[in-house]
């Protein structure tokens, strides 16, 4: 499962340029993912994406992967709306505590934190354009943004697993 993920990333079919809520690994990240965000842009929007299949409690879902750590600062910043079933994965290469933003994002916005096994261990949702920080409240490796109140009518909850 997580091989397969392992493997897309390998082949370099990663994100290509998207822009999002900042993601936080630590308080000197809060501060410098507005500026470099800001500097990329709605010119990072433009660019060509790549979606990759997920498996969320059964659904199938095609998601952006931001793996490193430019396409993690940018995220979903500047966009405008998702599609249905359209979300964006961030993968770290550690799992530990991760936090992230609403600065510059102008959707509403769910996240589920996954662990290194694939299982959700939280879901948070988190208004557009807000600094406010939203901790995972376990350790993840994987973040999982989706548009707000997808999981709840979707029926996934914490301890469900991603399909990788």
């Amino acid at each position: 499962m997580l091989a397969a993920l392992a493997a897309v990333l390998v082949a370099g079919l990663g994100a290509c340029g998207s822009a999002d809520a900042g993601v936080r690994d630590n308080a000197a990240d809060v501060a410098a993912n507005g500026g470099q965000a800001a500097e990329a842009g709605t010119a990072a929007v433009s660019q060509a994406v790549e979606l990759v299949p997920l498996r969320v409690g059964g659904i199938e879902i095609r998601v952006e992967v931001a793996d490193d750590a430019d396409e993690r600062q940018r995220g979903l910043m500047y966009r405008e709306s998702l599609e249905e079933n359209q979300g964006m994965l961030f993968v770290y290469p550690e799992q530990r505590t991760l936090g992230f933003w609403m600065k510059n994002t102008l959707i509403p916005l769910d996240i589920a934190y996954i662990d290194r096994e694939g299982r959700i261990v939280d879901i948070q949702q988190m208004e557009p354009q807000t600094t406010e920080t939203h901790d995972s409240t376990a350790p993840a490796m994987y973040a999982l943004e989706m548009n707000q109140g997808w999981f709840e009518a979707n029926g996934i909850r914490v301890g469900d697993l991603i399909e990788f």
